[in-house]
């Protein structure tokens, strides 16, 4: 018995002992227990500095709480995502379709008003005079430099000379490249007279020259080796052209004669005629055409070789002594009355003309022009050059439809301007010079350089109008 209640006694006692401890924990008038309320601080520590040392994966879990997706949305999510993608990749393709599209038909519209003659960039507006230190000389030959070619690439220039030889310059560095040296009678592979003009085929495979022997030697340009001759001409050759785009060779000559060849297969073609006098200047484009200069029959002539005709223009006072053309149908003339004019194919007389167009000079009453001995033009284009031997080059600015010339400004140059010829992109403008005229000597200006002035052309602005 007794055992039986000290063991009730102990347990009810146990019991007493864990309602105090229980009383004893817990907060007065709050009904809850500190060690529990302690707890909670502990663990809710715990979470914030969780969060603080890694907030971005609390927020992918809540993340990912909230964006509880079916697979069907998931899909249709996707889907839209995809549709969207190939939406903007179309557009791109579309916008990029568009704009080659533009860039063709510009291209094309371009190469129609080309072939047509009414291409013409208005780009002299925009040229400015430039510095005369920024003029650069190459000297080399020992005589009057009488022609020149620039290659299509542009960096390379070919001068010749009275004293029979041709020069490969490197335009960058203005050093001579290569030399072909004149020879003396006889030789076969070389000129032994005055070289007056040269051509340079459009893909800068040939080099034509021709002298005052009636030769015409064709050239390598990139060794300067000779390849062939052509024979034929009764007298000195005086113009030389390829024909834009082939190997078709056209050549011009005192004996009043215009002669065809192909150098491709080193033949002669064919031989037109018509000038009453020497042949002073020719040229041509990528039509089957060519335009000479007929010296004193004062005539400009247009040969349409495959029509087997010819169209006829007069309209300077003196001998027409040289031609360029500045796009199909327009072209460019000189002569020793001192005048600069424009032409078109379909009108018999210049559309513009500027007498004493490098002024005159000799005693007064006995005044007389300045001979325009070089003209060129910068193809598709309202900007044109002309030489003499008035100490200066000048460059002017062709009207809207050709019609009126306006001089822009003059470079300084030093003796007879011989030659001159643009670059095709219009980045410079070479002029040959030398003490005498290429065809005579007639006067000699002694303090005048033999060589070659490359006359660097500055524009304001880069964009080009173009204008039918």
């Amino acid at each position: 018995m007794s055992s039986f209640f000290i063991k009730k006694k102990l347990v009810s006692s146990a019991t007493n002992k864990g309602d105090l401890k229980r009383k004893s924990n817990t907060d007065d008038g709050k009904g809850r227990s500190k060690k529990f309320s302690k707890r909670m601080n502990e663990e809710i520590s715990s979470d914030s500095e969780n969060e603080s040392a890694d907030p971005g994966r609390k927020q992918q879990e809540n993340e990912e709480d909230e964006i509880e997706e079916t697979p069907q949305e998931k899909k249709l999510r996707l889907a839209k995502l995809y549709l969207e993608q190939l939406r903007e990749e179309e557009d791109k393709k579309a916008e990029e379709e568009s704009f080659e599209a533009d860039l063709i038909a510009g291209r094309l519209q371009e190469d129609v008003l080309e072939q047509k003659g009414k291409l013409q960039r208005l780009i002299a507006k925009e040229l400015v005079a430039p510095d005369p230190a920024e003029i650069r000389l190459l000297r080399g030959h020992k005589l009057p430099i009488t022609c020149l070619v620039i290659t299509p690439d542009e960096k390379h220039i070919f001068s010749a000379s009275k004293d029979c030889s041709i020069i490969k310059w490197d335009v960058e560095s203005g050093k001579k490249v290569l030399k072909i040296a004149g020879g003396r009678k006889g030789t076969e592979d070389c000129h032994t007279a005055h070289v007056l003009c040269m051509a340079i085929s459009s893909d800068g495979k040939y080099l034509a020259s021709g002298d005052m022997n009636k030769h015409i030697m064709i050239w390598d340009p990139e060794t300067c080796k000779h390849l062939f001759k052509f024979t034929g001409h009764r007298g000195a050759i005086s113009g030389l052209a390829f024909r834009r785009g082939t190997h078709t060779l056209y050549s011009a000559s005192h004996d009043r004669s215009i002669k065809v060849w192909s150098v491709d297969e080193n033949a002669y073609v064919e031989t037109l005629f018509g000038h009453q006098d020497a042949i002073t200047g020719l040229d041509c484009l990528s039509r089957e055409r060519c335009v000479t200069t007929g010296g004193r029959d004062r005539t400009v002539r247009v040969w349409k070789i495959a029509e087997e005709s010819q169209l006829v223009f007069h309209g300077h006072e003196g001998s027409i002594d040289c031609v360029q053309l500045i796009n199909e149908e327009h072209m460019v003339t000189g002569g020793d009355d001192g005048a600069v004019s424009i032409w078109t194919v379909n009108k018999k007389k210049p559309l513009s003309s500027v007498k004493q167009a490098h002024g005159v000079h000799g005693a007064a009453g006995l005044e007389q022009p300045y001979w325009v001995s070089s003209v060129a033009a910068l193809h598709n284009s309202d900007t044109v050059a002309s030489g003499s031997h008035n100490s200066s080059v000048q460059l002017w600015k062709c009207g809207q439809g050709f019609r009126g010339l306006e001089l822009l400004f003059s470079v300084p140059v030093n003796g007879f301007v011989n030659s001159l010829k643009f670059s095709n992109s219009g980045k410079f403008l070479v002029a040959g010079v030398g003490q005498e005229h290429r065809l005579g000597r007639w006067w000699r200006i002694k303090e005048a350089k033999n060589g070659l002035y490359i006359i660097p052309l500055k524009r304001q602005a880069k964009e080009q109008e173009v204008v039918q």
